[in-house]
């Protein structure tokens, strides 16, 4: 049902020529997408820059390695810690103290690892 007023109901000009409203909202989108788009690329330039280009498989694999090393150097040193409170309290019989205080310096021991294994700490 067209009635040759316009694609928007007829109620600015006719025909072919747009409205100057409609020209200067038009010229004002334009420019807002070629800011946007400008924008955008630099602001991808700028985190390929900064990641040093974490986007390639190796450097991502590469970092996956090192957080399950160092989660790998925390969950061991508290299951050992576990494991020795847990034999001191049945050889000893002082449950649960034993467990409670070699838990904490297992998880203690753990983080001083992660440390010294993510460069925070001192090394020996």
């Amino acid at each position: 049902m067209t009635n040759g007023t316009g694609k928007h109901g007829g109620e600015h000009g006719s025909g072919g020529s747009p409205d100057p409203d409609e020209a200067a909202l038009s010229a004002r989108l334009g420019s807002l997408n070629d800011r946007l788009s400008r924008t955008l690329d630099d602001r991808k330039l700028q985190a390929d820059q900064s990641d040093g280009g974490s986007g390639n498989p190796q450097a991502r694999a590469s970092a996956m390695a090192v957080g399950l090393r160092l989660s790998s150097e925390l969950v061991a040193g508290v299951v050992v810690g576990t494991i020795l409170g847990w034999l001191f309290d049945r050889l000893l019989s002082t449950s649960p103290w034993g467990l409670i205080v070699f838990m904490l310096l297992g998880f203690v021991a753990g983080v001083m690892n992660v440390m010294r294994s993510a460069g925070v700490g001192k090394k020996p």
